[in-house]
C-alpha cells in the first residue's frame, strides 16, 4: 500500500465509520419521508375530494366565489388565484401564467425528493465502501499476526460484510418512497393541470359572453 498517510488513517479505521454514516443517512431519509409524505399527501387528498363537487358548479360560479371555495394553502387556489387575477390579459397571458404557476407547483411537490433518489443510487456504494474498508484492514490484520490462522481474517470480512447490508436496507426503503411519492405529485399535478385548462375556458367564455352583452347593449 502507498505510504500515504491519508490512506492509512482511512484503511485503519475498517468500515465502522461508514455504518456510523449510513445510519445518520437513514434518520435523514425517514425525515423526508415524513415531511414529503405529508405535504404531498394533503395536497392530492383535498383534490381528490374538492374537485368532484367543483366538476358540477364551476361554470355557474363566479371567480370570487370559486376562490373563496378553495383552502389558501392549496395548490388549487394558487392556480386559481394566479389566473383570476391575470384574467383581462387574453387567452395566451393566461396560459404562460397558468404554465409558470404549475411549473413552481412543480418545484414544490419535489422540494427534496433529490436527497431520496441519491440515496437509494448511492447508499449500497457507501456501503460497498465500508466492505472494501473492512476486508483491507482485516488483510492488514492477519499480516500483523502471523500465525494466528485464518478465523483473524475471516471475522474481519464477516464483520465488513454488514456495511454492503445495511447500504441496501437504507437503499431499498428510500428507492420505494421515492417512486410513490413522484407518482403522487405526478397525479396531483394532472388534476391541477386539468383544474387550470378548464378554468382558463370558463373564463374565456365569461369573457366573451361579456363582450357579446356590452356590443348588445
Amino acid at each position: 500500500m502507498p505510504n500515504l498517510p491519508f490512506l492509512q488513517l482511512l484503511t485503519s479505521t475498517g468500515g465502522s465509520w461508514v455504518i456510523y454514516l449510513l445510519f445518520a443517512l437513514s434518520v435523514l431519509a425517514l425525515a423526508v419521508i415524513i415531511e414529503r409524505a405529508v405535504i404531498i399527501g394533503r395536497q392530492f387528498t383535498y383534490q381528490s375530494k374538492i374537485l368532484p363537487s367543483l366538476a358540477d358548479t364551476f361554470e355557474e360560479s363566479s371567480p370570487e366565489a370559486l376562490l373563496k371555495s378553495l383552502k389558501p394553502d392549496t395548490i388549487l387556489y394558487r392556480v386559481a388565484h394566479e389566473l383570476v387575477d391575470n384574467a383581462s390579459k387574453g387567452n395566451l397571458s393566461l396560459e404562460r401564467h397558468f404554465e409558470s404557476r404549475i411549473s413552481l407547483e412543480k418545484r414544490y411537490l419535489e422540494k427534496r425528493l433529490v436527497i431520496l433518489g441519491t440515496l437509494g443510487n448511492n447508499a449500497p456504494f457507501i456501503g460497498l465502501l465500508g466492505t472494501v474498508l473492512g476486508v483491507i484492514r482485516a488483510f492488514h490484520d492477519l499480516g500483523a499476526s502471523a500465525g494466528q490462522g485464518p478465523e483473524v481474517v475471516m471475522q474481519g470480512i464477516s464483520e465488513a460484510l454488514v456495511a454492503t447490508a445495511v447500504g441496501i436496507m437504507v437503499a431499498l426503503p428510500c428507492v420505494a418512497f421515492y417512486n410513490f411519492l413522484q407518482k403522487r405529485v405526478k397525479d396531483t399535478l394532472i388534476d391541477a393541470d386539468r383544474f387550470g385548462k378548464e378554468l382558463i375556458a370558463v373564463l374565456e367564455s365569461k369573457k366573451m359572453s361579456r363582450r357579446r352583452e356590452d356590443s348588445h347593449g
